[in-house]
């Protein structure tokens, strides 16, 4: 027998927009296409730390120890999959309808039940086509913690549940570029406004992000300012420059959403060691070997999260 057991977890349901219709058009293509997006949804929650629960039809259910970071595998899912269906006919785009709630749910074995998965998955069902919606205990966490907007949408009635839950659209991007495709929007279905995979968006900091680096910014130039001012010959600024532009990389790395965050924290440090080499040099690159280290590290993640 399973044992049963209760825990506080974060649930994340996606399913396809559409999907009978894009079966009737086109079976196999239409499989073709949902394997496809399953293995980059599934990629990129193992990524985020999460784990894929059950699969079915064309949905998927996992959960996730962190809020934040369910957040942002729903976000990184929505924008790889723009891009995917970028490259598609209109009336062939397979597009995910994501909910996440956080909430007490019931494990027995692999699964979980109860009312926290209800939530989740009529979130989904009330998100738009390509779209995410959070409830509030996850809005609570992640306000300003994941560098996106939101929309308050109001409650949402759910079954066996006595009151209205609080109900968020997840945001990317300026949602006055793009208007959802009219065959996607019922003229029933509420529509938050869409999550846009916008390479702007993804690369413009938040305004903590921007604040941040204006100050290390502003301390760099006083230090150089300091060491010009009483030079003796030697450039010492160098060394706490570097480490201030290490910190506002990774800084940035926090927030930015286009690449694996651990890979490009690799990446940050194995160029921080070229640096400090390069400000010591002796006529020996001798952080070739620790980058060295750092690239094998970094191959070996990207090939376990393709």
């Amino acid at each position: 027998m399973s044992e049963t057991r209760r825990k506080l977890t974060t649930i994340f349901c996606a399913d396809v927009q559409d999907y009978t219709r894009l079966m009737g058009a086109d079976e196999e293509g239409t499989l073709a296409a949902l394997k496809r997006c399953r293995e980059a949804m599934g990629r990129l929650i193992e990524s985020h730390g999460g784990r894929v629960i059950n699969t079915w039809g064309d949905g998927l259910i996992a959960d996730f120890p962190s809020v934040v970071e369910a957040v942002r595998a729903a976000v990184d899912t929505q924008n790889e999959l723009a891009g995917f269906n970028a490259r598609r006919p209109a009336d062939g785009r397979m597009l995910f309808r994501i909910g996440i709630n956080l909430g007490d749910v019931i494990v027995e074995g692999e699964d979980i039940y109860g009312d926290g998965v209800n939530i989740a998955a009529r979130l989904q069902a009330s998100a738009a086509a390509g779209g995410i919606v959070i409830s509030s205990t996850v809005y609570d966490q992640v306000r300003n913690k994941v560098a996106v907007g939101f929309e308050f949408l109001g409650p949402l009635m759910v079954k066996n549940v006595d009151e209205g839950v609080p109900s968020y659209a997840v945001k990317i991007g300026d949602a006055r570029d793009e208007t959802p495709p009219a065959e996607l929007s019922g003229p029933t279905r509420p529509q938050p406004a869409p999550v846009m995979a916008a390479a702007k968006a993804e690369t413009t900091p938040a305004p903590g992000g921007r604040r941040l680096y204006g100050v290390l910014g502003v301390i760099a130039a006083v230090l150089i300012g300091i060491n010009l001012l009483s030079w003796q010959g030697v450039f010492w600024a160098q060394f706490p420059v570097l480490a201030l532009a290490v910190i506002a990389a990774l800084a940035w790395n926090r927030d930015q959403i286009l690449f694996n965050r651990k890979i490009t924290s690799l990446a940050i440090l194995a160029l921080g060691l070229a640096g400090i080499n390069l400000f010591t040099w002796t006529g020996q690159f001798w952080a070739v070997w620790p980058i060295l280290g750092i690239a094998a590290v970094m191959g070996v993640r990207w090939s376990m999260r393709r």
